[in-house]
């Protein structure tokens, strides 16, 4: 059973408050400090922001996809360092141990997972293997009733502050991708360290970080799925992120084009508001045409999702199309703004720096389209 329609827009409207009158009067104090304040995260905690992923037979909300757009969305207009630490963690962070994990890892992990008691993490990235898995360097070796990890990760998003780390590494090199297997692997395992944290053009508040495995000790019991399948796992747990992303991705859009129209309405030059200005309209329609198209896009995606159809293509459509879509906007915004976009005490100067990971994380542009050519091929093979 998931949360009903009127859950969710009650859920909704109380997203939209907490947005507005606690997160984003703390935007610049997270710039500055590199850091979202425990209380935040306590009230998301509260409000069941941990739990969308999570059915409600573990304690969590159940939202479905639809749902869990429908709240990125709101997560969105504020700071993307809030919205980047509760979506990596609902989806990535846990999706993984919903769709393959066995009854006991559920019941073990889930509930204090939906609880914000432990933060997830997901932990595929390697220096030498982002897009290309068959370079991954971490393994995994099977003695007695535990496996041994040794390698190091790299850009994990929650890297600081997570509990629970979904992490692929290699089981059997002789088989590529296909010999990648899942882990559960919590933070007090033995031979688990954080390493340093990454310092990055935007998304200052959620921490990315290095993680270093030395002879890490896994039980058994905490393969994720089947031993071989990590890599499948992977693309699953990806994919099914997407409209995710791309919906906040859209909350972003829409933040953007409302301070930006606003702004030009107030700000007059020569003697009048530069929204009377025929190229200030045009880039406003443009942002909104980009808005409108990546609403339905999302949207349609979460519904297909849903209902259990296959989405490959669409998944890859919609986080290259929202992604890119945030990229122009953004940019849009700051030449609305004009010199005091380029300010730092301007909100539009931090959206247009933390748009540009979108365009790289969870799956390069590039790579989507790779994807997007391969189910075209499929599609129109004789």
């Amino acid at each position: 059973m998931n949360v009903s329609d009127e859950e969710l827009n009650i859920i909704r409207q109380a997203v939209r408050t907490l947005i507005k009158k606690e997160v984003e009067p703390l935007g610049e104090q997270m710039e500055e400090e590199d850091k979202v304040p425990r209380s935040l995260l306590d009230k998301a905690a509260e409000m069941g922001l941990f739990g969308l992923s999570i059915p409600q037979e573990y304690d969590g909300l159940g939202a479905g996809m639809l749902g869990k757009v429908m709240i990125f969305e709101e997560l969105g207009r504020g700071p993307n360092c809030f919205v980047s630490i509760i979506g990596c963690h609902n989806g990535i962070g846990s999706v993984g141990i919903v769709m393959a994990g066995n009854e006991e890892q559920k019941q073990r992990y889930l509930p204090k997972m939906a609880a914000g008691q432990l933060i997830g993490a997901f932990a595929l990235t390697e220096a030498s293997a982002g897009s290309d898995p068959g370079n991954m360097k971490t393994t995994a070796v099977l003695k007695g009733d535990k496996y041994i990890l040794n390698g190091t990760k790299q850009f994990i998003t929650n890297g600081d502050i997570a509990d629970v780390f979904t992490v692929m590494a290699v089981t059997d090199k002789s088989k590529g991708s296909k010999g990648i297997t899942s882990f559960i692997v919590e933070r007090g395992f033995k031979g688990f360290t954080v390493g340093k944290y990454e310092k990055k053009m935007g998304l200052h508040g959620s921490q990315t970080a290095e993680l270093i495995f030395e002879d890490c000790e896994v039980p058994v019991e905490n393969v994720l799925g089947e031993p071989g399948q990590g890599y499948v796992n992977a693309l699953k747990i990806l994919a099914n992120g997407r409209a995710g992303l791309a919906a906040r991705n859209l909350g972003s859009c829409e933040k953007l084009l409302e301070v930006s129209a606003k702004y030009a309405l107030q700000r007059v030059q020569f003697g009048k508001p530069i929204f009377d200005n025929q190229i200030i309209q045009h880039y406003l329609a443009n942002m909104a045409i980009d808005i409108e198209a990546l609403r339905s896009l999302t949207y349609d995606v979460a519904r297909k999702i849903d209902r259990g159809e296959t989405v490959i293509k669409e998944a890859a459509i919609v986080k290259t199309f929202g992604s890119e879509a945030y990229g122009r906007v953004a940019d849009l915004a700051v030449q609305i703004h004009g010199g005091m976009g380029y300010m730092r005490e301007c909100e539009v100067e931090r959206f247009y720096r933390d748009a540009r990971i979108a365009r790289i994380y969870e799956g390069t542009s590039e790579i989507q389209r790779n994807i997007i050519a391969g189910q075209l091929r499929k599609e129109f093979a004789l």
